[in-house]
């Protein structure tokens, strides 16, 4: 079994990519692509590759570097590609649920990678099982490669908006056929989806902006809502499979959490919205009658994602910015069990502090979210015991009361420590000296726009009707 620590971020499903690269080594290419996507999953990589008659395929359990030797990637040819990270959600980390998923079809090979989240997933599951067909994963994506193979006559793009018929939820698809890469994305387009093109010719497509410039992409475009993209020898080639549902519903924890900051996502750097996020927040809290300049001596990030908006904090507020915590990226990844005194520890395997940066200084520290609340508390702890005077806590986004049903692990509503406890609760339970959350208002400012985001974790209201008694999470693993 894997260790993980029982840290408190919201986990991402996946990352995806798919890739038309005539005369070039597209399993390399995916391979580069893949792993400037790692962070948005460390539990399983696989590829397939196909070469306009045959398909092939690769995947396994860990990072993506320790998945690829180039032994295994030895007798992946072709010119078309589509890859796969993945963050156990819907299923558990064993390979059997890795992506992406290859079948044999009547219409040829078929391979599926998945960024996402059906909530109807058990019922279409079902009508397929009645008509006797079997499976071989607890997958949702399974499911869809399912749908799609067994289709009936037309072309693949036919098939494949025939299926986003009765697809509902969060998905950003890449497929691939023996002499094409599709990409697909959900009318309310939660989960990102870019395209661009390559230098050398053909296309990429990714879940983020930084794996296609990683490529050397230019010209990227947002897949949008509804369409279905085909890369081939035919060129690109766009379909509005379905018409795009207004208001859209972007996942607005990409700004504030999932995405690299080098990302653009609809047209807004990642990196600078982090940052006027922790503006905002200082704005918020003087408004709200508290000298935040007399507050604290020094503002510090819990790296990573958060390390923008202290530095927007600092700046507003007009307190010192420093680093608090050294964070060790890797020791959560480990398959390897710590004994049970290191256990024990907790978040002290994942973060040391530089004591010198707190001894004797009154702290404000900047996180992006709390979730279940496992680490908020701890990290208070390392900061007294290092010497601190005092702790307090700021927030980049609204509390988290409601769980996600479109591909973000955040547990159900008994998991979440917003759903059950006051803001003072939390702040008491936690030992800090004082703890503010971004309002819903404020986090959409800094977004740069009011609407066209999913908020629901925050406000319960979610663009999809979702019925509570019936529906799962679709999160059988729970790890934080």
């Amino acid at each position: 079994m894997k260790f993980d620590l029982e840290d408190d971020s919201p986990k991402e499903e996946c990352g995806v990519i798919g890739i038309f690269a005539p005369n070039e080594d597209v399993a390399r290419m995916t391979f580069f692509g893949l792993y400037a996507l790692q962070h948005r999953g460390q539990e399983a990589a696989g590829m397939a590759v196909a070469d306009g008659q045959t398909m092939s395929t690769y995947k396994g359990v860990g990072l993506v570097s320790h998945v690829f030797t180039p032994a295994a990637m030895a007798d992946l040819k072709g010119h078309y590609a589509i890859g796969h990270t993945r963050y156990s959600t819907t299923g558990s980390s064993s390979l059997r649920n890795a992506q992406p998923f290859m079948i044999e079809t009547i219409h040829g090979p078929l391979a599926l990678a998945h960024n996402g989240n059906l909530i109807n997933s058990a019922e279409l599951r079902n009508e397929l099982m009645e008509q006797g067909v079997g499976f071989s994963s607890s997958s949702d994506s399974e499911v869809m490669t399912l749908m799609l193979a067994r289709n009936g006559e037309g072309t693949w793009e036919e098939r494949i908006k025939h299926a986003m018929k009765k697809w509902v939820g969060a998905y950003s698809l890449v497929i691939l056929t023996r002499d094409c890469v599709y990409a697909v994305r959900d009318p309310w387009g939660f989960r990102p989806l870019c395209i661009g093109l390559l230098p050398s010719g053909g296309h990429a497509v990714a879940s983020e902006t930084g794996a296609l410039q990683t490529l050397g992409c230019e010209a990227i475009r947002d897949v949008k809502p509804g369409e279905v993209v085909s890369l081939s020898n035919s060129a690109l080639k766009v379909m509005q499979a379905l018409p795009p549902i207004k208001p859209s519903a972007m996942c607005v924890f990409e700004h504030i959490y999932f995405a690299r900051p080098d990302q653009i996502w609809d047209g807004v750097n990642v990196h600078h919205v982090r940052q006027r996020l922790g503006e905002e927040l200082a704005r918020e809290m003087c408004n709200n009658s508290m000298d935040v300049g007399l507050m604290a001596d020094v503002v510090i990030p819990v790296p990573d994602s958060s390390t923008p908006a202290a530095i927007g904090f600092s700046h507003e507020s007009g307190i010192a910015y420093n680093d608090g915590f050294i964070k060790n990226r890797y020791v959560g990844r480990t398959f390897i069990e710590p004994t049970d005194s290191l256990r024990k520890r907790g978040v002290a395997l994942k973060f040391n502090v530089i004591n010198e940066n707190v001894r004797d200084k009154r702290v404000m520290m900047i996180d992006d979210s709390i979730v279940r609340g496992n680490t908020t508390g701890p990290l208070i702890k390392l900061l007294r015991n290092a010497g601190a005077k005092e702790v307090h806590v700021a927030i980049t986004c609204p509390p988290i009361a409601h769980p996600c049903f479109m591909g973000v692990d955040m547990g159900k509503h008994d998991n979440l420590i917003a759903h059950k406890r006051t803001v003072d609760e939390i702040r008491e339970f936690f030992g800090a000296d004082s703890l503010y959350y971004l309002s819903l208002d404020g986090m959409m400012r800094a977004v740069g726009r009011q609407g066209g985001f999913c908020q629901a974790c925050f406000t319960g209201e979610y663009p999809i009707p979702v019925d509570m008694s019936s529906v799962k999470t679709g999160f059988e693993k729970v790890t934080k």
